[in-house]
């Protein structure tokens, strides 16, 4: 399930049985469906038109109600906008791209438009295919073969993506400047780790980051802007389970260790939530509600977890679950670099000295994070 920036929205396609008495043993008939989060309670409501959707075509939420999907159609892929029209479901065509592969990016931060990743061997573009003017249009060219997608600023002009370089080597992440195309390192922990940003929060400038620069795949934090390396906590090394961040708390803009994480932990026969602060040094164990949609939700700026669930007696329904308490915060840092009195500050790798000001939210920007420490050392994590 999608959900729209300001958690107006969410999006999914669904299955139902074949029409009550029709079933003729064809499967399930898979059509859109649009959550609103926004009001007292919330509601779904069924976009299905007068033909089922394939099983493989995704779905985007925008935030004023409509649902964009995205089809694939003979070697096209193809875009419409879909909306309720009292009884019925209203269809807006948008155009379509040819390409062999083509990815949605997560919903930007305006809640008005859609991108989509078109990834290449050797160059990887980046499309507008709703909020524009005349169907899909171009917006960057990144070189190299990209994936991921995390949105860095709540203007939604940069994105990160996971690049690997034509001919090979490591993946890195970079930031996309998509008004004026350039591309600009972010990621570079050692020369030959991967490391790919999980999620990004742009209030606070918390990076969730993914890479094997420790000796093994590790999940790691950062702060955009910030002269501190990547660190890696030993709480999130759970042996058995795969841990993926999927929602950051928003609002904290001079707190990024505090914000609390939502994590999917994947176990050998089950999936769960985890829930975890930078400051916190602990991974609390959540059980999510029967029928959660496993992967999404988003948090309050007070702390309060909304995961999104389905069962055979409630068809919409969302579960607030308040973030467990850790230890008090204790004030880390009286450096401008955010460092701890006793730590260096490093520069960053590829770049200049940082100053003061490149680590407040109003002259945040994109830098590479430079070497990451192999173990916790000082500092929250």
């Amino acid at each position: 399930m999608a959900v729209t920036a300001d958690h107006t929205y969410a999006a999914r396609l669904t299955a139902a049985s074949v029409a009550a008495g029709t079933d003729d043993g064809s499967g399930p008939a898979w059509f859109a469906e649009r959550w609103t989060l926004d009001g007292p309670e919330p509601y779904a409501v069924s976009l299905p038109l007068d033909r089922p959707e394939e099983a493989a075509s995704d779905v985007l939420p925008l935030s004023d109600g409509r649902v964009l999907i995205r089809r694939r159609v003979a070697g096209r892929h193809t875009f419409s906008l879909l909306y309720p029209t009292g009884p019925g479901t209203g269809e807006l065509p948008l155009g379509d791209l040819v390409c062999a592969e083509l990815v949605l990016l997560p919903p930007p931060p305006d809640g008005m438009s859609a991108y989509a990743l078109v990834p290449g061997e050797h160059t990887s573009s980046v499309w507008l295919v709703a909020g524009g003017r005349y169907g899909p249009e171009h917006v960057a060219d990144v070189p190299g073969r990209c994936s991921g997608g995390a949105w860095l600023d709540r203007a939604g002009r940069l994105l990160a993506l996971d690049r690997r370089l034509p001919g090979g080597g490591p993946v890195k992440a970079v930031a996309v400047d998509l008004g004026r195309g350039e591309v600009t390192p972010l990621l570079q922990i050692t020369p030959d780790s991967d490391d790919r940003l999980l999620l990004a929060d742009p209030d606070s400038g918390l990076l969730l980051i993914g890479s094997d620069a420790p000796g093994e795949d590790r999940l790691g934090w950062g702060v955009l802007g910030s002269c501190l390396p990547v660190r890696f906590p030993e709480c999130l090394r759970v042996p058995g389970v795969t841990l993926t961040p999927f929602a950051v708390q928003p609002g904290q803009a001079l707190m990024p260790e505090g914000c609390a994480v939502a994590l999917r932990v994947d176990g050998a026969s089950d999936s769960w939530v985890g829930i975890w602060r930078p400051a916190g040094r602990r991974l609390h164990h959540v059980a999510p509600p029967a029928g959660w949609l496993t992967g999404s939700g988003f948090w309050s700026g007070e702390g309060v977890l909304h995961l999104p669930y389905a069962d055979g007696d409630t068809p919409c329904a969302v579960a607030l679950l308040p973030a467990p308490a850790d230890a008090p915060y204790r004030a880390l840092t009286d450096d401008p670099c955010g460092a701890p009195a006793d730590a260096p500050c490093r520069a960053a790798a590829g770049g200049t000295e940082p100053s003061a000001a490149d680590s407040t939210p109003p002259a945040r920007r994109p830098v590479p994070l430079g070497e990451a420490p192999l173990t916790e050392g000082s500092g929250p994590g």
